[in-house]
């Protein structure tokens, strides 16, 4: 009978220990800067007789809706061990606004919404909402860290690197990761201003290619050194089987030596309306590193140049050859702790908005620069926590 008992006790212990391997993991970061931007636009651009039009406007002192360093979000994330290598993982994510609590876009779990499949030595298989092999592929080589003050991310990898309706596959063999995803449709709402079917999203019946898009990328780290390769694909469409086309693709960098790591990276783009008519077509450039001056003490520098060739602002507008914009950005970031940071940030853009906002191909319209104004300088001072 002691035994008996012994071996239950036994049983008991390993099986709790095969139970602490699954879970769920309740996480967020809370990141509220007081901004200063000068020349912004008091309102919406807006397109006139195949003209953009921008209004007028001044100074503005704010509490961003993006957040600074990072965009203010709450999720759950967890998974089952099935034993064997194996398990099941999914992500739930929501972005929102802390200043007033509104969620972004509408959506409920607006940044990431996927579960999936994990082979120990194979891979990973996940499926939902979730960020493209592009955006995976430049994370570690942005200098800024992809902030919404200040990079020009979105004109990086473009307005699709969140993707809903996605399949992706990602693997780490060494120091090589391999990433390839395929999304059925994006459910980015617009091409430039353009709105597209359905708001994107893809999946019209006898007309698989509407609005999906694919991609994949190659990071490779060994010692201080990391390289990355990717490339990007997205066919907005307007009307049901008529899509224009978004390719995107380039390569990236960095060098740790001590305690600064440098960065710098290319990436080619051209977008197409589905009549042919080119929407932009640039090379952008981009430099910078992380400097830690104590453990507590973070700084970060980076520079972005566009070589715009070419630039519409719709599909019947005339095409122009634009100034080329470029952007310094520079963050000083102190830790408390592993939790809780201050941080101060500044950029000036020259030829668009911050973040090269209002260009067609970028992220967004957060930094409409006012009617006439050639250059933008932004300010911010902002208190994050992680839980």
């Amino acid at each position: 009978m002691n035994k008996m008992k012994c071996a239950l006790a036994i049983a008991g212990v390993v099986g709790g220990a095969a139970q602490a391997q699954s879970g769920v993991t309740l996480y967020g970061v809370l990141d509220t800067p007081i901004e200063y931007v000068n020349r912004m636009a008091a309102g919406a651009p807006s397109i006139v007789n195949n003209q953009l039009v921008l209004p007028q406007g001044g100074s503005r002192v704010s509490m961003p809706t993006y957040g600074g360093l990072a965009g203010s979000r709450w999720g759950m994330r967890g998974t089952e061990d099935l034993g064997k290598g194996r398990k099941v993982l999914f992500a739930l994510e929501s972005g929102f606004s802390l200043d007033s609590g509104a969620l972004i876009a509408n959506r409920l779990f607006n940044r990431q919404a996927f579960v999936g499949v994990e082979q120990a030595g194979l891979g990973r298989l996940t499926f939902g909402r979730q960020y493209t092999s592009i955006g995976d592929s430049i994370w570690n080589f942005a200098p800024m860290g992809l902030p919404a003050t200040y990079e020009p991310f979105g004109q990086i990898v473009g307005t699709n690197y969140r993707s809903d309706n996605t399949v992706k596959y990602s693997g780490t063999f060494g120091g090589l990761t391999a990433t390839a995803h395929y999304s059925f449709g994006t459910g980015v709402p617009v091409i430039g201003l353009t709105p597209l079917l359905n708001g994107g999203a893809g999946e019209t019946p006898g007309n698989a290619r509407d609005n999906a898009g694919w991609g994949a990328g190659l990071n490779y780290f060994s010692g201080p050194l990391g390289l990355s390769l990717f490339y990007d694909e997205w066919n907005p469409a307007i009307v049901p089987g008529q899509q224009g086309k978004s390719r995107r693709g380039g390569a990236a960098a960095s060098y740790q030596t001590g305690p600064a790591k440098l960065m710098a990276g290319y990436r080619y783009a051209k977008m197409s309306f589905p009549n042919g008519a080119v929407l932009t077509e640039d090379s952008f450039w981009w430099i910078g590193g992380i400097f830690s001056v104590t453990p507590s003490l973070d700084l970060r520098l980076g520079y972005y140049y566009d070589d715009m060739s070419t630039l519409r602002v719709s599909p019947l507008a005339p095409a122009t050859k634009p100034a080329s914009p470029w952007q310094i950005s520079f963050a000083a970031d102190y830790s408390f702790s592993k939790r809780t940071d201050v941080y101060l940030t500044t950029a000036y853009a020259r030829n668009a908005g911050l973040n090269f906002d209002m260009l067609p191909s970028s992220f967004s319209t957060a930094y409409v620069p006012a009617a006439g104004q050639k250059g933008m300088l932004g300010v911010a001072v902002g208190l994050r926590h992680r839980f």
